[in-house]
């Protein structure tokens, strides 16, 4: 199938690792142009250095930190150099620090939410009018299924991505009619250095092992295993495809079977 993403300019925040490069990597490989979005300088180069020309050809890097309330704009102008315009935006940030919902700080919450949701509704903002202009966009903004099913000892991740789902909901309903879909990527148990942080986490207060807390955590998962990058990145790719143009307002699991829930 044809994605029809080669005339396609992205904006991938995150792009230097996990579930944020797996999704730049995918649509590099389908011929869109990506302007890869990262804090760090260096892993950014990095990931330049080891794109296929034809895909370096086609990507650009922009050093921005969420925490920064200059971010937005900084990533909105890096993203529009190129071609000067910016068709796919993928936001992605990072999480909060495992704990109890009991031991939460709700000052250190203000600064998540500084960092998880306001620089993510101001881009897309920015971004979205261009978009709506043209009468094509693809905005999509990837979350966890903690908004489906809140996971254990991640209060401040569960809440603030469960808000950015709200929002996201709502802006679809408003834009659809303009060529624009709004959708929420939903991953379980993806293997990326996030979850082994986790579960290294969790093997060391339990005194297990770590395969034998990973084996545990992929025995709950119907398909009996985590999933790959290169598998959530597919779906990404897809999602911000021509032929995806009716899914829209929609979270889209990637997990498994993980989340029984209907």
């Amino acid at each position: 199938m044809d994605l029809g993403l080669k005339d396609r300019h992205a904006l991938v925040l995150g792009a230097t690792g996990g579930l944020g490069k797996a999704t730049a990597l995918a649509l590099l490989a389908e011929g869109a142009g990506v302007t890869l979005a990262g804090r760090d300088e260096a892993k950014l180069a990095a990931l330049l250095g080891e794109l296929p020309a034809d895909e370096a050809d086609r990507a650009n890097i922009v050093v921005a930190d969420l925490g920064d309330t200059t971010a937005p704009a900084t990533l909105a102008a890096a993203a529009r150099e190129p071609t000067g315009h910016v068709d796919i935006l993928v936001n992605n940030s990072g999480g909060p620090p495992p704990g109890l919902p009991t031991s939460v700080d709700p000052m250190v919450m203000q600064e998540h939410y500084a960092k998880m949701v306001t620089p993510l509704v101001t881009l897309t903002l920015d971004l979205l009018e261009p978009m709506r202009a043209k009468g094509w966009g693809r905005i999509l903004t990837i979350a966890s299924s903690g908004v489906v099913q809140p996971i254990p000892h991640l209060p401040v991740s569960n809440a603030f991505r469960s808000s950015l789902v709200g929002f996201m909901k709502s802006l679809a309903g408003e834009v659809a009619g303009d060529g624009v879909t709004v959708n929420i990527l939903a991953p379980g148990r993806i293997l990326t250095d996030r979850v082994i942080s986790i579960d290294t986490g969790a093997a060391a207060k339990t005194g297990k092992p770590l395969a034998d807390v990973q084996a545990a955590s992929a025995a709950t998962i119907p398909a009996g295993r985590y999933g790959s990058p290169e598998e959530f990145g597919g779906v990404a790719a897809f999602l911000a495809s021509g032929p995806a143009s009716y899914v829209t307002g929609s979270t889209i699991r990637i997990d498994g079977g993980m989340i029984r829930a209907v």
